[in-house]
């Protein structure tokens, strides 16, 4: 029963698990390169009417035909086993070859599976807008499986380098699952995005061979983000809004301009995250929620005033919260209200705060980009240097001052030269 010098199937009699009615269960040995590994067949015989040889039952034996067939085509089964692990590239072993066939080497097999091991096992630790992120991209790829496969599921096999390009040119070219948002290149590339972490995860059980984003790039545009001036500021601080709601946004968002936190660090931050600093002054004390990196934000006035204006709230049942905070979506809602009735022509979001204070609070005001990176709590300064569009802005405004005193000198030095002429002895 030998398949080659390193790899061999045979079948044998485990006598030490013999029954009291004298039958004992065999079992099928792979061998590959020196070791092995056992399968239970779950049948069994009597010794007598076992050919050790052959490995197999006598075929005088009542009923031998039927289990000698059967013991065939496991042979048959784990050859088969073999020829996908080697066509397959992975690393043979007998123990290799015995999950294989038992149908234990593979987590999943389709892209259904995938996605229910996603979201039983890893989607627990994501937040809760990231996984409505995912589940946007699930159902576009059911979407692409569907128009071109004609079914609601595939095996893994199927995701190659192929599948994963029209997918994206699908993707350009469908329909959006929520009309007010289209696809945009980025968006898109969030979408591939997110499929790839879920290709890798079948990497990196094994369930494909090779990975199809090996030979993918994402090709993400590079965009600069809103932010406000100044003057806008004051124009949001300024206005008069009669409804408690919105007013409550405005505060939120202009104390977010003032500490640079992102809507969650701001609505988390509690009486505990306020620390005294180094220089005897209130500190924000709180770690990135996406990075877990630690931020350190001495406390503007602007944002104290927030704080105190809203100092009763920290004393209800809101687990010790300085803030009361809406809903991201609400939040975005209301700010897209501010913007209008203050006349500023921006896509006001609560990350445009971020901005705010990357740029109009801290590097305008001459705040260094080393510094700026670590109250943002970037990991890389790299990550702060989009900013650095504004210091062209500073630049202009810095260049202008340098032409008014140019011009200043220059018209000092033309009335001092005018007056050395009139003053000049002519010989």
């Amino acid at each position: 029963m030998k398949t080659s010098n390193s790899f061999s199937i045979s079948f044998w009699l485990k006598k030490t698990a013999k029954k009291k009615d004298g039958q004992i269960p065999i079992y099928v040995r792979i061998r590959f390169k020196g070791r092995y590994s056992d399968i239970s067949v779950h049948r069994s015989t009597l010794e007598e009417c076992w050919c050790p040889i052959s490995g197999k039952i006598d075929h005088r034996v009542k009923g031998a035909s039927s289990i000698n067939k059967y013991l065939d085509d496991i042979h048959a089964n784990l050859l088969e086993c073999h020829r996908q692990l080697y066509s397959e590239g992975t690393l043979i072993t007998s123990r290799a070859i015995k999950l294989r066939y038992l149908g234990k080497d593979k987590v999943f097999v389709t892209l259904e599976d995938l996605i229910r091991y996603h979201r039983t096992h890893e989607i627990s630790r994501l937040e809760k807008g990231t996984v409505k992120n995912y589940s946007a991209t699930e159902k576009y790829l059911k979407s692409f499986i569907k128009k071109k496969f004609r079914t609601p599921d595939i095996g893994l096999s199927f995701i190659d380098y192929t599948f994963v390009m029209e997918f994206e040119n699908f993707l350009r070219k469908c329909d959006p699952i929520n009309k007010s948002q289209p696809l945009n290149n980025n968006g898109i590339m969030k979408h591939m995005e997110r499929f790839k972490k879920l290709v890798n995860i079948a990497h990196k059980f094994g369930c494909i061979s090779q990975n199809p984003f090996n030979f993918y790039k994402m090709k993400f545009e590079e965009y600069d983000s809103d932010f406000l001036e100044e003057h806008e500021l004051k124009k949001i601080a300024g206005i008069e809004i009669p409804e408690a709601g919105i007013g409550l946004v405005r505060d939120v968002f202009l104390f977010a301009c003032y500490t640079g936190l992102s809507y969650i660090e701001v609505k988390m931050l509690g009486q505990k995250d306020i620390v005294r600093g180094i220089d005897g002054e209130q500190w924000i004390n709180v770690r990135r929620k996406k990075t877990k990196t630690p931020v350190r934000v001495p406390l503007l006035i602007q944002a104290k005033e927030i704080l105190g204006k809203y100092s009763s709230y920290r004393d209800k049942d809101n687990g010790k919260c300085l803030l009361p905070v809406y809903s991201n979506q609400r939040s975005n809602k209301h700010l897209k209200t501010i913007a209008k009735r203050a006349h500023i022509n921006k896509h006001l979001t609560f990350h445009v705060a971020r901005h705010t204070f990357a740029t109009t609070i801290t590097l305008m005001n001459n705040v260094p980009l080393e510094t700026v990176s670590k109250l943002l709590g970037h990991t890389k300064l790299s990550t702060t240097q989009r900013y650095a569009r504004v210091v062209e802005k500073k630049i202009s405004k810095d260049m202008g001052r340098l032409k008014e005193l140019m011009k200043l000198k220059s018209d000092n030095e033309s009335t001092h030269d005018h007056s050395n002429v009139q003053l000049r002895v002519v010989r």
